[in-house]
């Protein structure tokens, strides 16, 4: 099996990363608005750093799995050519934007997704909050690419694409860009609603570029009220470890430690953040009813 060698295009990202930070922050110290926290900013880098240092593991054994199943499985064979780059580009961003949807919908997931939500603050080093764990699991969601013939090389880096793409949205210093651009794009906006915890926010704006897919598939919310940022149970910590498997701790605890039968228990991987097996448990979708139903009052 020939490995080919996959552009690095985070890593070359990472300058002008940097670069928008220090900028970002002269900017809000200029405004005098609270935008960073120096713990809170601190965790988010070194989150970012621990994921760039695990991906070097995680990336070689996917990529293994992916060169695997497309030499092997592949329905067709899609060429480089200019045409299934624009293809990649919306086969990555759909099976993105259901990946991000799972996230927030089953807790198995959203064990490595909380740590991109646990900031209390929301700027350009909240997009480096990432997990240390989800590489090693999310890309089930990313198998039907190279089974359908794209090749790991255009898959591995669009989703490098995607991913920087992601990193300008996370700022409060862009209000809203044009109409057409809302209409079409995931911008700082519809980025915000996402890292809200305000309940008509919660699991709303899945999108990775295109915000089409939230309004076509009923997840899109617009931003209205001032978001509040951060988790519906806040942590308490800024130690990169509790940040990164708090969760998983949690969930496992749940597992071994309810009083009830294996079937329930297992269904603690599968139902979303916050349910409970003897109904005490409060969705997201419930505080959503409840914000719904005071709206009306």
């Amino acid at each position: 099996m020939q490995i080919p060698q996959i552009p690095n295009l985070i890593y070359l990202a990472i300058p002008f990363f940097i670069l928008s930070i220090i900028i970002e922050v002269l900017i809000a110290a200029k405004g005098k608005t609270k935008a960073y926290e120096t713990k809170d900013a601190i965790t988010s880098i070194t989150m970012g750093l621990g994921n760039v240092f695990l991906g070097l593991i995680s990336k070689a054994l996917v990529l293994i799995i992916f060169i695997y199943i497309y030499e092997n499985f592949r329905f067709f064979t899609i060429p480089f050519t200019w045409w299934a780059w624009v293809l990649i580009l919306f086969a990555d961003d759909f099976t993105y934007y259901w990946f991000h949807h799972i996230s927030h919908e089953s807790r198995f997931f959203w064990a490595s997704h909380i740590i991109h939500h646990s900031s209390q603050h929301y700027n350009l080093s909240t997009a480096l909050r990432q997990t240390w764990t989800g590489s090693f699991i999310s890309f089930i969601f990313w198998i039907g690419l190279p089974l359908i013939g794209f090749h790991p090389v255009m898959i591995f880096a669009q989703m490098s694409i995607s991913l920087i793409y992601q990193y300008w949205i996370h700022t409060e210093l862009i209000n809203k860009m044009p109409r057409w651009f809302e209409a079409v794009f995931n911008t700082p906006s519809h980025h915000r609603v996402h890292h809200a915890t305000n309940p008509q926010y919660l699991d709303r704006n899945h999108a990775g570029i295109f915000i089409i897919w939230d309004k076509i598939f009923g997840t899109f919310e617009a931003e209205v009220e001032k978001p509040v940022y951060g988790l519906v149970k806040n942590i308490s910590s800024f130690n990169p470890l509790y940040v990164a498997f708090h969760e998983w701790i949690s969930m496992f605890k749940d597992v071994f430690n309810s009083k009830t039968n294996f079937l329930k228990r297992l269904l603690y991987f599968i139902k979303p953040p916050g349910w409970r097996h003897d109904g005490t448990g409060m969705l997201s979708s419930d505080l959503r009813k409840e914000w719904e139903i005071k709206s009306k009052q």
